[in-house]
């Protein structure tokens, strides 16, 4: 895979561990045309930021290697980011309510599973939207989804690759339905639209594998209908088990790296699901994030904005209505 040096500047391994056609060391030429081709075009239109390969093929991926449809979908991401803010928020991103948010939601990072992915968990059948908004906001809530899946990118996923030797883009990711009934439905189902929605639009092709486990009664009958509609890839990624999940989840996520709620053995101090442990935390891969070094630079004069900010209006402030790759952070990453 060539690397455009202006862009490229990786400090961890960068061919996929799997020799899939349009992954990173496994480009046809066409598809390596393709990349400059896409980075040409935004170039020309101003764009600076986040046009290194691996970036440019995720969308690439996202499109089937279309390069004018790969070409929207970075735009509207684009927009979308200057409208939010999202450059300058991740800095300086605070959540002190996150330990209380987490009785009525949990969402975290938690290790890695056997291929060396980060795990993502998530338990949809505690949530109380109703709760949570004494705590918090909507809005804020969708911002720490979006900070987090920036925190996946760099620095998780680059520990991550470091410490397996095999570049990782993806993670892996548990949601778990129990307690998921007629009652909590709607605003379970209601957030995972809506952050998945987030997660699709832009941050795509980051779901390694996803475990929907406890699956309530009638919920497999629903998924074999639903998968009818979906892409073969992303259906591959998807496994829907009830709570027979043990020998499963297991045979992918070590016991030593799975909560013991969920049949592992891990009891981190504090609680897993405020621990963020690693191999982010581990001194030996991790390295600052390229935002953490941004963020302590000099203050220099404001960069040019770019096309997609020069019209952006401010953000609205997301719905408190009920509201996933594939995230989030997070809901599960955009596939």
């Amino acid at each position: 895979m060539e690397l455009e040096p202006k862009y490229d500047d990786y400090d961890y391994p960068t061919t996929a561990p799997d020799a899939q056609e349009g992954h990173p060391g496994h480009l046809t030429p066409q598809q390596q045309a393709q990349v400059t081709q896409l980075r040409l075009m935004l170039e020309s239109e101003g764009y600076t930021k986040r046009l290194d390969t691996l970036t440019l093929l995720r969308f690439l991926r996202a499109r089937k290697f279309d390069v004018n449809l790969a070409k929207q979908m970075f735009v509207e991401c684009e927009k979308w980011r200057a409208e939010t803010k999202l450059d300058e928020t991740v800095p300086e991103w605070e959540y002190p309510e996150k330990e209380e948010v987490s009785k009525y939601y949990p969402q975290y990072y938690h290790k890695t599973d056997k291929d060396g992915r980060p795990v993502y968990i998530e338990q949809l059948g505690k949530i109380d939207l109703n709760a949570m908004y004494k705590i918090t906001t909507a809005e804020r809530m969708l911002t720490n989804l979006a900070v987090e899946y920036e925190r996946l990118a760099d620095p998780r996923l680059p520990a991550c690759s470091r410490k397996a030797g095999v570049l990782l883009e993806t993670c892996c990711t548990i949601m778990d339905l129990k307690g998921v009934g007629l009652t909590k439905a709607p605003q379970v189902f209601g957030y995972v639209k809506q952050a998945s929605t987030l997660s699709q639009n832009y941050y795509p092709e980051r779901l390694g594998k996803l475990y929907l486990i406890n699956a309530p009664w009638g919920f497999s009958t629903v998924w074999n209908v639903i998968k009818a509609w979906l892409d073969p890839v992303t259906v591959s990624k998807i496994h829907v088990l009830g709570s027979g999940y043990s020998k499963e989840l297991l045979g992918q996520v070590p016991a030593e790296n799975l909560p013991k709620e969920f049949g592992g053995t891990c009891q981190c101090a504090g609680g897993c699901h405020m621990s963020d442990m690693g191999p982010w935390r581990e001194e030996q891969w991790a390295r600052p994030a390229k935002w953490e070094k941004k963020a302590d630079a000099p203050a220099a004069a404001a960069p040019a904005a770019t096309p997609a900010a020069t019209e952006a209006a401010p953000a609205p402030a997301a719905e408190p209505a009920v509201a996933a790759p594939e995230a989030a952070a997070p809901a599960p990453a955009a596939a």
